[in-house]
């Protein structure tokens, strides 16, 4: 019962953040730009600074002899909902770009953003852990999702080292430098730890404050009128983590992998969907729809996951 409480706590906390940027959207307090200036915030500062953070002071010889583990059955997951990605979404459209759109909500859910503030929040003794379950997944991201399915094929393939120059980021960056100093243990000077922590906390507002803008920002009664999104939502946020919960009641595995894994999972549909097709001028009505329905779901759907998590794998 504690989880569910902590989990509902968390969800008021965030969804909160969300109104307030839907209320500051709708109400044109905020330039028509802001929710691309806090997009390059949050992936150019804030999650970077967080992620140095949680490696800097977390990241030891002893947790890289468990990492492998972690990376594994990530994989292997991945792997896994990338093939049914593909399968359902065969069955919900027969438009290709939509099909595509639908393919990715499916296979990479919103770990990212909405993840780590839900998981720093309600699980922070295992957030390291989670960022590194969470490496493969942006691996499969940068070679598969965005260049196969969000990126429309009339922009041309990307090459092989193209696609390899994404890795590029700063987020990316940030995790080498973080495991390069908690290997070493390197002592970063107080102002500096400081720093890195304030800025990394601005993380999980600003996240979701740009979610609210963003929501603000479409046209509500168009991109509800889809039944597709519906489920696609409801087979992203209730009938993959159910799976895996079921499966891991008779496969064993370690409680960090477990909450891992179900974190990962029962997250609403990413925003990339809207993002990225977005930029290249491709109608974002579907992705849209996903967005909102997802995100308003995940406030009731992700506290009862976990409470399932906790209550029928009796983790602690």
């Amino acid at each position: 019962m504690e989880v569910l409480q902590a989990t509902v706590g968390q969800m008021l906390v965030l969804f909160s953040y969300i109104f307030m940027g839907y209320v500051v959207a709708k109400c044109k307090a905020v330039p028509e730009n802001s929710a691309t200036v806090l997009s390059k915030l949050e992936n150019n500062l804030f999650v970077p600074a967080l992620v140095l953070g949680t490696f800097v002071g977390n990241f030891t010889v002893e947790k890289l002899g468990t990492a492998w583990s972690l990376f594994l059955i990530s994989f292997v997951i991945c792997s896994i909902m990338m093939f049914v990605a593909v399968m359902v979404s065969k069955c919900c459209s027969k438009d290709q770009y939509i099909r595509n759109i639908f393919t990715y909500g499916l296979a990479f859910s919103n770990f990212g953003f909405m993840g780590n503030a839900v998981v720093s929040a309600v699980f922070p003794e295992i957030f390291l852990d989670y960022l590194i379950f969470t490496m493969p997944l942006w691996t499969m991201i940068y070679l598969w999702g965005v260049p196969c399915l969000l990126i429309p094929s009339e922009e041309g393939k990307q090459t092989i080292k193209s696609r390899l120059k994404s890795f590029a980021n700063p987020m990316f960056i940030a995790m080498v430098i973080g495991i390069v100093i908690g290997l070493c243990e390197i002592k970063l000077p107080t102002f500096m730890t400081t720093v890195i922590d304030v800025t990394g906390s601005c993380m999980s507002p600003i996240a979701m404050m740009l979610t609210g803008i963003t929501v603000a920002n479409m046209d509500i009664k168009k991109v509800l009128s889809m039944k597709s999104i519906y489920v696609v939502s409801i087979v992203r946020l209730i009938v993959f983590p159910l799976i895996f919960i079921g499966i891991f009641c008779i496969v064993p595995m370690s409680q960090n992998i477990v909450v891992c894994t179900i974190c990962s999972l029962a997250m609403p549909l990413g925003l990339s969907t809207l993002v990225i097709p977005g930029g290249y001028g491709k109608d974002t009505s579907v992705a849209a729809g996903m967005a909102i329905v997802s995100h308003l779901l995940s406030a009731i759907t992700i506290p009862v996951i976990f409470y399932l998590m906790m209550s029928l794998l009796k983790l602690n």
